[in-house]
Parts: structure tokens; sequence; C-alpha cells
């Protein structure tokens, strides 16, 4: 096990049972949960049901506890609630004038990282801040967009925060060379900054093994890997439409010696391989995996994951890693997101039916399918202890799946 990934896995606590942050407990949106599709004829059995505020930021799990960020009124609040029974433990609320120009909604686009005994999270607005996960007292606040004169872009920041070690790392689009940012866990105060690129709507993600202190970055004009713990840029890669009305959205899907990234609006994916010193691309195109906002997962050596505008409709697909060929296609009105569990694919779309489908690449055959959620079901969602935990527009839910832990 690498340096790296030993503090990655170290200071998230985690353990097989735990969803402590966007994609993940690896950040690769997998987990090693089995997930069971015998439920009953109307869906699988609902733990718990909450009302949820405004905003498109996934649930993540720790231990016996559940986060969601969320807006209510003119307030971000970070609810803490037990996993099993939804009973609330505690709400830390923050100010936000935050609006959407677009007008997609003025709640939180980024999922809350769950480190040890904090919580960190990253609003719309820009603030940046960390929190106990005990009893929610608030431990620091940087006020990241008015300190380092970062750019909203079009629908606010959005940015999932990683914890490697001792750091915070934001795509963060800031000015003056903070494109790119870290801060230091303990106090908030700045770490390293670099590029000057736009922030985009990807996160950061770890190597997890090799190159082990290196993180990468989708922004919006392309990838960047970038050194740890020193903020030195060590790879850059352009990766931009020709559209200004455009994003980046997707993150990275990361192995020890290669990386790939995907876009919409005409851009498409690329997978670069590492020789020696050099990156070079295997293979490239719009017509694989071109990837609107949900993150693909990777499988035994193929992509699964939403290729096409969501607007438009998108088409869930199996794709080879290696090549780029797709395997097969099914129709996903108005796409939707998705993770591994264990050897199984867990699909939520944005109509909020839940999917349970073979991760396989001679066919979409789903297992078990059921109506668990209203319309816009578009945040992420967590797998844990057995149960799956999702929001949409109004509600967030506890699903119980039938996993279990493999041995």
């Amino acid at each position: 096990m690498t340096v790296l990934w030993v503090a990655v896995r170290g200071i998230v606590g985690l353990s097989a049972a735990d969803w402590p942050q966007f994609l993940g407990p690896n950040r690769n949106g997998s987990t090693p949960e089995i997930v069971g599709s015998s439920w009953p004829a109307e869906g699988p059995t609902r733990r718990w049901r909450l009302d949820a505020g405004e905003g498109f930021a996934g649930p993540v799990v720790s231990g016996s506890r559940v986060f969601l960020f969320e807006r209510q009124g003119g307030d971000d609040i970070l609810t803490a609630v037990e996993a099993g029974s939804g009973r609330n433990l505690w709400a830390q609320r923050q100010p936000t004038a935050f609006v959407d120009t677009m007008g997609s909604g003025d709640g939180p686009r980024s999922t809350p990282c769950v480190a040890g005994n904090r919580v960190v999270t990253f609003g719309a607005d820009g603030r940046l801040s960390c929190f106990a996960v005990a009893d929610g007292r608030r431990l620091w606040t940087v006020e990241a967009r008015r300190e380092w004169d970062a750019d909203p872009g079009f629908f606010g920041f959005a940015c999932s925060p990683l914890v490697v070690g001792r750091l915070v790392m934001l795509n963060l689009g800031g000015r003056r060379g903070a494109g790119l940012a870290a801060f230091e866990l303990e106090t908030g105060k700045p770490a390293w900054k670099c590029t000057d690129s736009e922030a985009g709507y990807a996160s950061p993600v770890p190597v997890p093994g090799g190159d082990a202190d290196l993180v990468w970055f989708f922004h919006r004009d392309g990838l960047a890997g970038v050194a740890q713990p020193s903020g030195e840029v060590r790879f850059q890669f352009p990766w931009r439409s020709r559209m200004s009305a455009s994003v980046n959205a997707a993150s990275p899907v990361v192995t020890t010696n290669e990386v790939f990234v995907t876009s919409s609006y005409g851009t498409g994916a690329v997978l670069l391989r590492r020789r020696g010193g050099d990156w070079t691309t295997v293979w490239t195109g719009d017509d694989s995996l071109s990837a609107h906002f949900a993150t693909p997962v990777l499988h035994a050596g193929h992509l699964y994951g939403f290729h096409g505008r969501q607007e438009r409709g998108a088409e869930l697909r199996c794709v080879e890693w290696a090549t780029g060929r797709v395997r097969w296609r099914h129709e996903a009105p108005g796409g939707g997101t998705l993770a591994l569990a264990g050897d199984r694919l867990v699909v939520l779309l944005e109509t909020g039916e839940l999917v349970v489908a073979p991760a396989v690449p001679d066919g979409f055959r789903p297992a078990a399918r059921a109506q668990v959620l209203g319309r816009v079901a578009r945040a992420p969602f967590a797998i844990a202890e057995g149960a799956l935990f999702a929001r949409d527009s109004r509600h967030w839910v506890c699903l119980q799946l039938g996993a279990t832990t493999p041995p």
C-alpha cells in the first residue's frame, strides 16, 4: 500500500461500510458491499424519509452518522442524522446570499467530505468550512471566493473537497495563480495554490498506487496532475470544448498508470497512459463515452457511464477501457448517477427510478428496479451498511438494499 493511499484511507477513517466522501470510500464510485435485488413488489424497504432543502450535494456516511449539505431559506445547513433511524443529531447553519443566475436552484452542489473527526463543506457561494463530526461545532471557515477572487462559473462552486493527509484540496478557479488550491485540514490556512485555470465542476481524485503523491484535477481548461504535498504541477493536458457555454463536470477515472477524462459539448473522452516519464494518448473520441456530469465507474476492464447531454436524452453505456469500443448502450431518459457495489451497477435515474444490474459487457440486464424518489434525483448517492442514501428535490431517504460486505 502506498504512502498517499494510506494517508487517504487513514484520515478519513473509512471502513467497508462507510461512504465518507464524493465517489465513495476510495474516490472511484465503488464499494465492496454486495447489493441484493430481492425487493418487495413495491421496492426496497424504506428505513426513513426526511424533508430536504435545496441543493445537489449528495449524502455521505461515516460510522452511524449520515450528513447532508442543503439550503433552507437564506441558510446553508449541514445536517447530521442517525443512519438507522433518521433521528436528527445536529444541524449547523451558515447564512448565504448565493443566487444561481442560470435558474438551476440556489442550494449547495458540493458533497461533504468526512475526515476522521471532521467534516468539510464547500458552498455554492465559495465558502469552505470545517465542522466537528460529534456535535457540529464549526472549527474554521475560509471565504475562498473572496480571498482568492474565485470565479463561480455558470452555476456556482461545485467541487467536492478531497482530503489527502493533512490537506483539503479544491478545484477553486481563483485568480492570481489559485486555480487549484489546498488548505490545512487542522486550521483552514492556505497550503499551496497553482495554475490560472477556471474551475469547471469536476472534483479531484488521487492516484491509488504507483505515483503515490499525485492528485488529478479536471478543471475547465483540461487535466492537471499535481504533486502532494508540494502543489507542484507535474503534468497538464488541454481538454476543453470549443463552446464558451460548456463545462468539464465528470471527475477523472484513475488507475495506477492511467487516467480517463470525459466531457460533453462535443468534447468527448480521452484515455492517457504513463510510459516511462511521459503520458501518452491511448484513445480519444466523442463517440464512446461523453459524460455530461456523472462520473463513470470502472470494473474488470470496462467503463460504465452516461453518454450525452442530460437535457437531450442520455444513454447508459458500457465501453472497453483499453480501446473505447462501445459494448452496449441503453436509453436512460434524463440521465442520472451510478455507482458500483461489488460486481453490480446501482443506477439512480433523474426520474427517481432505481435500477440494479450486473456490471457485465455483454448487455444491460436489470435484476431489479423500483421508483424510489421523485423527479430531479440528480445528486450523487451513498451506499453503506446495506442501505442506499439518496435525495431528490424535496426529500432524502434511506432504503434497505439487502447488501452485505464480502469476507
